[in-house]
């Protein structure tokens, strides 16, 4: 093998090697993802492993300490079972009723999640209508208006 093939060979199993380092290393990817019910009802089982879970957030349970960059909330799903959330980082900008917040992160012992990413995704009042209650004539009239 000449020179130049061993530096490549020799550089692309480091490449693959780090690219592998980075992956196993990352939390998100071995997370599960979870509903709040099933965590409430097991726990135990779930203590110190990094899990995925959403819900909708409590706006009356937000507490934002800009000093310290802290952030503790509660979520809550479908069968009002709510969650308590801590967070060491930023708040986002639309913390809001009606949002679901997606959070990532380990329980504690306590019971509390300590999320390491807080993600929020819009209301389904931004959400587009069923293509069934499309008007026609409504559109061509707003196209219309626009031209003029």
């Amino acid at each position: 093998m000449t020179k130049n093939k061993k530096i490549i060979t020799g550089l692309m199993l480091a490449a693959v090697a780090i690219a592998i380092m980075m992956f196993s290393s990352m939390p998100s990817a071995g997370s599960k993802e979870i509903s709040i019910s099933e965590l409430e009802q097991n726990k135990a089982e779930y203590v110190g492993e990094y899990l995925m879970t959403q819900g909708l957030l409590n706006k009356e349970s937000i507490k934002w300490d800009a000093d310290k960059i802290e952030l503790q909330f509660e979520i809550y799903d479908e069968n009002n079972v709510s969650l308590p959330v801590f967070h060491k980082g930023i708040k986002p900008d639309n913390f809001s009723d009606d949002i679901i917040v997606i959070v990532e992160g380990m329980l504690d012992k306590n019971g509390v999640f300590e999320a390491e990413k807080v993600q929020t995704k819009c209301p389904s009042k931004y959400e587009g209508e069923d293509m069934e209650n499309y008007d026609v004539e409504t559109h061509k009239q707003i196209l219309g208006e626009q031209k003029d």
